[in-house]
């Protein structure tokens, strides 16, 4: 029998949250969907888009009914039409079109476009002023205080999603933030921790595609190998939260299960500890403030038997070293920083350049632009020019580093 106590004691029904994924088809976007196709009831797909996958794409606005598939390649459009017509998604391509998608009314905003790509239809998103979930580390590395500031303005609240960033989130305990005296990210070494640099010399594409760890996409990947990955993460949590560079650390820590420690003025240290799988801090960012269920693997301690540390090795992954002389150097050179690492990844997996090239390229882009006389940029607009000036100038040095 139901009773008025059992009644009054029920929660309320609530309307599906509507949510959006940019970058649907990605790592982040398909675990993203995965947590929300587990309770669809609880969820209304509001905008999904990729990049160019526009079958992949196609397949997921139809299993999560999502009222708008967008594709950013206009080639790709006509096979999303295609594989789309006949139902109710509607579709659309381009650039501006990710720009539209961003910015229809949605609770909760996945943003997972990789690279520059994304940081328009960040931008967009944030200007809802609802929950952003960001994957995407350009609009910190390259945006920097000109996105916090459209946060603050806009009234959203950021939720980062990296695995680093939500574990320092997570471990921040917020009435005592003055307090912090580091904070530690822990980087797995990648596929090349105990390589010498005459091997990573010899490195093929698909070497430092096999990280250890974790599954990410080709560029994360490559960038883990680098150590640049975690160079990026730096300049991101220097944004994100109460500490100077000088407060930001790197360990490295080959199991991936610490992703963060946070160390407080009376030396007590909090670590936010997981097993290596994405869907943890897309949960935590998805059900903030609650925790929700997610289908990862729980940690054994007595099975994993130890955890190691190690500190990083500058001389043979020189990018962390790079990426704090950027950030130190200000935002000028952090947006060419991250301009030039993506010629420079793109250059090594096409078989252009060789794996120790890619900081090579990047330090030069840096030093070539050094002696400009315009400074930091203060809009989305300047740092969108400053990024396709930090793309021509790594263009133009890659010859010296074309391999024989």
């Amino acid at each position: 029998m139901t009773t008025a106590a059992a009644i009054a004691g029920r929660a309320p029904e609530r309307a599906p949250r509507r949510i959006s994924v940019l970058g649907a088809t990605g790592s982040i976007g398909r675990n993203t969907l995965d947590l929300i196709g587990r309770a669809p009831e609880e969820y209304q797909v509001v905008a999904l888009t990729a990049n160019t996958d526009a079958r992949g794409l196609a397949e997921l606005a139809l299993r999560h009914k999502a009222e708008l598939a967008v594709v950013a390649d206009p080639d790709a459009y006509d096979e999303l039409k295609t594989c789309l017509s006949g139902t109710s998604v509607e579709t659309a391509s381009g650039p501006e079109a990710l720009v539209e998608a961003a910015g229809r009314p949605a609770e909760w905003t996945m943003a997972s476009i990789m690279g520059a790509a994304g940081l328009r239809p960040t931008f967009a998103a944030v200007r809802q002023g609802a929950c952003i979930a960001l994957a995407n580390k350009e609009c910190l590395v390259t945006a920097g205080q000109v996105f916090i500031d459209a946060v603050t303005q806009s009234g959203a609240t950021l939720l980062p999603v990296d695995s680093e960033h939500s574990a320092a989130f997570q471990a921040i305990d917020q009435p005592a933030c003055d307090a912090v005296e580091r904070i530690t990210l822990t980087a797995s070494g990648g596929p090349f921790r105990t390589w010498s640099v005459e091997q990573m010399a010899a490195a093929r594409p698909e070497d430092a595609l096999k990280h250890p760890n974790w599954s990410m996409g080709q560029k994360l990947t490559v960038d883990s190998a680098t150590l640049m990955n975690k160079g990026l993460e730096l300049i991101e949590a220097f944004h994100l939260f109460p500490v100077e560079a000088g407060q930001l650390d790197v360990v490295v820590h080959p199991q991936s299960i610490i992703h963060c420690l946070v160390e407080y003025s009376d030396g007590s240290v909090l670590a936010q500890m997981s097993m290596p799988d994405m869907r943890t801090p897309i949960a935590y960012s998805l059900a903030y403030p609650d925790r929700m269920w997610a289908p990862t693997e729980r940690i054994n301690l007595a099975d994993l038997k130890e955890l190691t540390f190690e500190p990083p090795d500058e001389k043979r992954f020189p990018a962390l070293r790079i990426a704090r002389e950027a950030l130190d150097a200000g935002a000028r050179a952090t947006v060419v920083l991250n301009a030039a690492n993506e010629i420079a990844v793109r250059s090594f997996l096409q078989g252009k350049i060789g794996f120790l090239s890619i900081s090579e390229l990047v330090e030069a882009t840096l030093e070539r632009d050094a002696g400009h006389e315009q400074g930091d940029p203060h809009n989305l607009d300047e740092i969108l020019v400053l990024d396709k000036i930090g793309r021509e100038l790594a263009g133009a040095l890659l010859p010296r580093f074309i391999l024989k």
